[in-house]
């Protein structure tokens, strides 16, 4: 399957909403946590081959604000997998010439997190190959919000005109503001809903949502959602003879 891609005609930004490890778990008779434990498999393998195909921005939505309104136990055991995770991985990812990049209101983390976060982000600062973003403690609003508060405040310091306003100046105070809108979204486990992902970012993506679970995520999936995201038109409000031409 990997052979049948094209890769002149990749994705430059794939983004993933990692769903289904509750649901993985349940099916095991076992505990949500163990189905979080078994996921790291899939963003290991899905990290692997982004990164083998020449991909430049993975974007793995890991936790929303939301999220922070699960049971406490589920809530403790994510932030210490976080943790470990990063301190497994973080060799791997210099290994690899693969930068990492968080998204979203880290503040809100464990100071351990946040502590494990910037040190991986700091120490593979200066990767030239994949870079991996973590959108955590993120939601879609949230980041709009922000950017919006931002733009009022510089407004009213006389930083900016209401004039200078535009689809660019808006996506600079993004949080995404140095990384290129994914063309690619992925959401697994065939829930057909976008959970406050990415919203301004996603506003001419590829959606392209498999009925598997996250911890059974594997690299021909992604191949898959390649040649999927291969086979389309992407017109952005053109016709067909126009983008032909």
């Amino acid at each position: 399957m990997k052979q049948q891609i094209d890769v002149n005609n990749l994705p430059r930004h794939i983004a993933v909403i990692m769903d289904g490890n509750g649901r993985w778990a349940k099916n095991q008779g076992a505990a949500r946590v163990f189905g979080h434990k078994n996921a790291v498999k899939a963003v290991r393998d899905t990290v692997e081959s982004c990164a083998e195909l020449g991909i430049g921005y993975l974007t793995l939505y890991a936790f929303s604000t939301e999220n922070w309104s699960r049971p406490k136990d589920e809530i403790n055991a994510l932030m210490q997998l976080l943790v470990s995770t990063i301190r497994g991985e973080t060799q791997t990812l210099i290994k690899n010439n693969i930068r990492l990049k968080c998204i979203g209101n880290i503040e809100n983390l464990p100071k351990v997190c946040q502590r494990e976060l910037r040190e991986a982000i700091d120490i593979t600062s200066q990767n030239t190959g994949l870079t991996v973003v973590l959108a955590l403690s993120y939601s879609g609003r949230w980041e709009i919000l922000e950017a919006t508060r931002h733009i009022a405040a510089d407004v009213e310091k006389g930083k900016l005109q209401v004039s200078e306003i535009t689809d660019e100046t808006f996506a600079h105070y993004l949080n995404t503001k140095d990384i290129p809108d994914p063309e690619l979204l992925i959401r697994t486990s065939g829930e057909m809903r976008i959970s406050n992902f990415l919203l301004w970012q996603i506003a001419y993506s590829e959606l392209y949502m498999p009925d598997v679970l996250w911890p059974d995520f594997r690299r021909e999936h992604l191949y898959e959602a390649i040649l999927a995201y291969q086979k389309r038109e992407r017109r952005f409000g053109r016709i067909s003879e126009q983008v032909k031409s």
